[in-house]
């Protein structure tokens, strides 16, 4: 009767928790008192009768979840004789109940009966494999069989929860003995159903067009009764059939996920995946069971579909293994032949419309499965079977030729193109590996080359696929920051990019003519342009010729990309052999873009203004952005037209600057502006000819940038000028020798740039004479905003350059440098502008520092450390929310360019950078769990050290000859312990990126300064930190970081193994809570005493996993009991 009460309680309990009604608090009390109850040591009995007695779900689910816990977290405390009886309970009411139980409940119960067999079986349920091999082979219980196999499958081969190493090991072991006859049962069962039912099946009238395709057949599969077997028709299978041959290839897939691939998988097994295989591509059973019409015959023919899946799963799990045994090869070829099989099935017609219509009547993840396969074929495969004489790789292609470009969906159209990139890629390394005969492997696949070439041009262009192209999305940004079509365009470019490397003249020759078309119509569209009375306005109104001037534009705008991403195969070793093709390339491009900026295209009005006008600029745009691709190839000539004073040259150049100059305004629209920009730029920095400065149009833009009346270009525009305007005068010019380099007159003109620039921020610098002007605070910023972006700009493109242009560059910049030093304190309450002004420091110290000299530089840092007083540190890091952090972060980014300057220059300002670190910094930040400024702290103390080891360390030569061993002096000892200490703490703080950044840099200091091997940290810190470590992969915290800590422990250990296994390791178990003595002799005795990195890796990880089991163990079992 009080069994009866409990289980009427607990189902009052269970329909309240889950009422909607129910509170959160009330909730919560329900929880509690579940939990205790399911501590209780005798729970599981009255769980026992709740699951004879009862239908509610959750009671069922909350009795099973009672005994989970036991057998995972309490077994070892389960007298001997209650474990029988459960044993021998669960399966028992498995049996009498799995027909009537609810899929879930039923699949739990298996789970909780394989969880039993994973903790006892053989020793003490020995017939637990035995009793799911006589389910499977009832076929009464055959479908409980294999649920109860792929439970353990997943849950044995590869145990989540928490078990011994070694009992890890002999599971798997065990298993793998089983595997055999598993195989065996799970081949009987999909022949029987597939004999049984294919008997039945009428025999199919012959197919007209079996001629066609039996010859490829037969030359795939080299023998015709296995051509014949895979042309038997599909049989129709009845519901349980088609459920128990779902839950077999199901049980396969798993299986083969962990198995060696071995004689085990049988040729008969494969062939039989493969029949079902079939059924995802069997368009025939699908109609028919539509046709018939019933419900019931409808989700037959899904279920079919899925069966296809699981088979293709099965395939894929077997190709994704590269370790290939040489007994296998020739199952792997019979497998591809078939898959080709199924691969011609699936694109075989000769209308080209049918073929897609076929893809998309297939289930969509059949078809992801098959591009899988592809993909798997051609990365791990190919070049194996590339060297059968007998695989024709040509037809294969031809196949995967016609499924690409058959794809019903975008993505499936993406993937298909990233096996053509593997295959380019492929053919590429085999070329760049043997060039012997790259003839030979050109021939055999260049047809298939240009081909797949043409076709992708074709997708990319509206005049061929417009359907299709309209579809993607132009607008929302991916996580790339690309649209849909971006993404389409890049993808199929890379294609055309990857053929072109391959087959230079063929791809160039397939494109050129292209392009040229869509020019035309580019170029024609002057003859429409007529004066109206507001301006320009293009005279083509008729809706079809707009449309089609619409498509022209998208596709020349996409061509030009096409153009621009081929400029790479210009240069270099090939510049003269392909010198004609490129002129006549760059050519267009600069009348296309000269042709757009004077008649100026982008300010015309049209008659769809939100279409056309896009269009237009965009390929202005584009068309600038192409000439800009070919400005190393540029470089080229202009070299060699040095050497040869070509006139060709100049007029290209001048040209190209009379299309730039007039967009460079701010009245042109921001996304042709840039693109004009960036074309200067690019000019300016890496063509550089001499003849730069003094063409008109040049002139033209250092008027306006300087003219302090005229309006002012958006922010990143302004920066670009000003950037392209210095490189033209700091850039030393290519093949002149110094002398002849003018820096004096340059010189001059740099200087006036910059004055002109900084004009309005060299005013705000207070002097004695006119104490501050009073501006409003809104003002100010925004010149120091707008002046520094360009300064800042302007010293980092010129920071890798030569001597002479950084000093030139500084000699400019000085007055505004001291002006900012001079405002910097003003401003040090307003952390955006502080942030600016150090951003302008820090490239300053990263580009120029030598040329501002040692006494301005110690002047800097010195008012830096002053102004960072603890408390602006506090504030800065504390209330200013992100822009104060990302304000001390910058600062000690330049403290990080300090100490790493060689020489003895600014060794005077270490202990006042350490003494900063440590007693300013860190101490604000070691506590806060957010991750702000401590990456940037922790690189500061690593520089330190790293660039300043004779700092702490100072052994001599001398010394160490005279002793034999160098004793070592240690200096500035408690600074380098604080250090030391800071890095410890950080391993035991959550941030996972700290935690793998430190121990990089720890590990880099035992490289180059053998940190572990001095006399302090042997002694003081050694095993401190290797304990640290081991308790971390103990807790599971960091796991993803599970290697690297191991390496770094047996770095540490390796210092002093001796040491480690005598005295560290038993005093680490000693101190270890939670194992009993024995247990810690065992975890001592299995720590082998090898010393090289595998083993003692190996020996690190089964302590941490055997520790953390046996603690899970001995978490004993709580008194008192609950009642509910």
């Amino acid at each position: 009767a009080s069994e009866e009460a409990s289980l009427r309680a607990l189902e009052s309990l269970m329909t309240e928790f889950f009422h909607d009604c129910t509170t959160n608090e009330r909730k919560r009390e329900i929880e509690e008192l579940l939990d205790n109850f399911a501590q209780q040591i005798g729970a599981w009995r009255l769980c026992l009768y709740f699951l004879s007695s009862t239908r509610n779900d959750y009671v069922m689910m909350y009795s099973l979840t009672v005994f989970e816990n036991l057998i995972n977290k309490m077994w070892l405390g389960v007298p001997s004789q209650d474990k029988m009886e459960i044993r021998s309970c669960l399966p028992k009411l498995l049996l009498a109940h799995h027909r009537t139980l609810p899929y879930f409940i039923r699949n739990k119960l298996c789970k909780v009966i394989v969880d039993i067999g994973r903790q006892d079986w053989p020793m003490f349920y020995h017939d637990f494999f035995t009793n799911i091999l006589q389910l499977i082979q009832s076929p009464v219980t055959t479908p409980l069989g294999l649920i109860m196999l792929k439970t353990t499958s997943e849950e044995l081969a590869c145990p989540r929860e928490d078990l011994s190493v070694a009992r890890k090991e002999e599971l798997r072991k065990l298993l793998l003995d089983q595997v055999q006859t598993v195989l065996g049962l799970l081949t009987g069962i999909l022949e029987t159903v597939w004999d049984k039912h294919s008997v039945t099946a009428a025999t199919p009238p012959p197919s007209p067009t079996s001629g066609e395709s039996g010859d490829l057949l037969s030359k795939l599969l080299q023998s015709p009764s296995s051509a014949k077997l895979l042309n038997q028709p599909i049989p129709l299978l009845d519901a349980e059939s088609e459920y128990t041959c779902s839950l077999a290839l199901e049980c396969l897939a798993h299986l083969f996920s962990w198995i060696p691939l071995s004689a085990s998988i049988t040729p008969s097994l494969l062939t039989t995946i493969f029949h079902f295989a079939r059924f995802g591509c069997d368009i025939r059973a699908r109609k028919m069971a539509s046709v018939n019409g019933s419900s019931q015959n409808c989700v037959l023919g899904q279920e079919r579909g899925r069966l296809g899946v699981l088979a293709m799963s099965c395939i894929n799990e077997l190709m994704s293994k590269n370790c290939v045994p040489m007994e296998f090869e020739e199952y792997l070829l019979r497998m591809f032949q078939q898959t080709f099989y199924l691969l011609q099935k699936i694109t075989k017609d000769n209308n080209a419309h049918t073929v897609k219509s076929r893809l998309e009547e297939l289930d969509e993840s059949y078809v992801e499965k098959f591009t899988d396969f592809l993909r798997l074929f051609v990365s791990v495969h190919l070049r194996r079977i590339e060297s059968y004489s007998q695989f024709p790789v040509v037809e294969f292609l031809t196949l995967l030729f016609k499924y690409t470009f058959h794809q019903p969906t975008h993505e499936g159209y993406f993937s298909c193109l990233d096996i053509w990139t593997l295959f380019l890629d492929y053919l590429t390394s085999k070329i760049k590996s043997r060039l012997g005969d790259k003839e030979a492997v050109l021939n055999r696949y260049e047809d298939a080359l240009v081909l797949l070439l043409t076709e992708v041009l074709n997708r990319i262009q509206f005049r061929y696929n417009q359907a299709q192209l309209e579809e993607l999305d132009d607008e929302t940004l991916d996580d790339d920051q690309q649209t849909e079509w971006q993404r389409y365009l890049r993808q199929s470019l890379e294609v055309v990019a990857r053929v072109m490397e391959l087959l230079p003249t063929h791809a160039f020759s397939t494109l050129f003519p292209v392009l040229q078309d869509n020019l035309e119509v580019y170029l024609g569209l002057q003859q429409f342009i007529v004066t109206s009375g507001s301006g320009h306005r293009l005279n083509i109104t008729a809706e079809n010729d707009c449309r089609r001037l619409h498509c022209s534009l998208r596709d020349l705008s996409s061509l030009l990309q096409a153009v621009g991403r081929l400029a790479e195969y210009f240069i270099g070793d090939v510049f003269a052999a392909r010198f004609s093709d490129a002129l006549t390339v760059v050519e267009r491009l600069v009348k296309v873009t000269l042709y757009g900026s004077q008649i100026k295209l982008y300010n015309i009005e049209t008659a769809v203004p939100s279409v056309l006008k896009p269009d237009l600029i965009d390929v202005h745009a584009q068309s600038l952005a192409a000439l800009q691709a070919y400005s190393h190839w540029l470089a080229q000539y202009c070299s060699e037209a040095h050497r040869q004073n070509s006139q060709q040259f100049v007029t290209l150049i001048s040209t190209t600057m009379d299309a730039v100059t007039p967009l460079i305004s701010p009245k042109v629209q921001d996304k042709l502006l840039l693109s004009a920009c960036h074309l200067l730029v690019s000019l300016a920095t890496t063509v550089r000819p001499v003849f730069l400065i003094s063409i008109p149009a040049v002139q033209k833009v250092f008027n306006r940038i300087t003219d302090a009346s005229a309006q002012r270009l958006i922010d990143k525009a302004q920066v670009l000028v000003c950037r392209a305007l210095s490189n033209i005068l700091l850039l030393p010019w290519p093949n002149l020798p110094e002398n002849e380099q003018q820096w004096p007159v340059r010189s001059i003109n740099h200087a006036s740039l910059i004055s002109a620039l900084s004009r309005d921020y060299r005013d705000l610098k207070p002097n004695a004479a006119a104490p501050q002007r009073k501006m409003p605070l809104d003002d100010t910023k925004v010149i120091i905003h707008q002046t520094l972006s360009v300064l800042e700009d302007i010293v980092d493109s010129i920071s890798g350059e030569s001597t002479k242009s950084r000093q030139i560059c500084y000699q400019s910049l000085q007055e505004s440098v001291q002006v900012s030093l001079a405002l910097f304190p003003a401003f040090i309450h307003q952390s955006d502008v502080t942030d600016e002004m150090l951003s302008f420091f820090l490239t300053l110290f990263r580009g120029l520092r030598v040329q501002m000299g040692v006494p301005f530089t110690e002047q800097v840092i010195q008012t830096f450390l002053n102004m960072f007083t603890r408390e602006q540190l506090a504030e800065s890091i504390l209330h200013e929310g992100s822009t104060g952090c990302r304000v001390v972060e910058k600062f000690l980014k330049i403290l990080q360019v300090v100490v790493q300057e060689p020489g003895q220059v600014f060794k005077p300002f270490l202990p006042s950078i350490i003494s900063l670190c440590m007693e300013q910094v860190y101490p604000i930040i070691a506590e806060r769990p957010s991750p702000d400024v401590k990456a940037e702290l922790f690189e500061l103390l690593f520089r330190t050290l790293h660039h300043n080891w004779r700092y702490f360390f100072k052994s001599t030569v001398l010394a160490s000859v005279q002793r034999g061993i160098a004793e070592e002096h240690m200096e500035n000892e408690p600074q380098f312990s604080a250090i030391m200490q800071a890095f410890g703490q950080s391993f035991l703080q959550p941030d996972i990126h700290l935690f793998k950044q430190n121990l990089f840099y720890l590990e880099t200091l035992n490289t180059k300064q053998k940190l572990y091997h001095k006399k302090i940290f042997r002694t003081t810190m050694l095993f401190q930190f290797v304990n640290v470590l081991l308790q971390v992969l103990v807790h599971k915290s960091h796991d993803l970081l599970q290697e690297e800590i191991g390496i770094a422990i047996y770095n540490m250990a390796s210092v002093d193994f001796d040491g480690f296994f005598a005295a560290f390791l038993p005093e680490f178990l000693t101190s270890c809570d939670g194992v009993d003595a024995n247990q810690k002799n065992v975890l001592g005795r299995n720590f082998k005493m090898d010393r090289d990195l595998p083993s003692f890796a190996q020996s690190v990880h089964r302590l941490v996993n055997d520790l953390r089991y046996y603690r899970l163990c001995n978490d004993s079992l709580p008194p008192g009991t609950v009642k509910l």
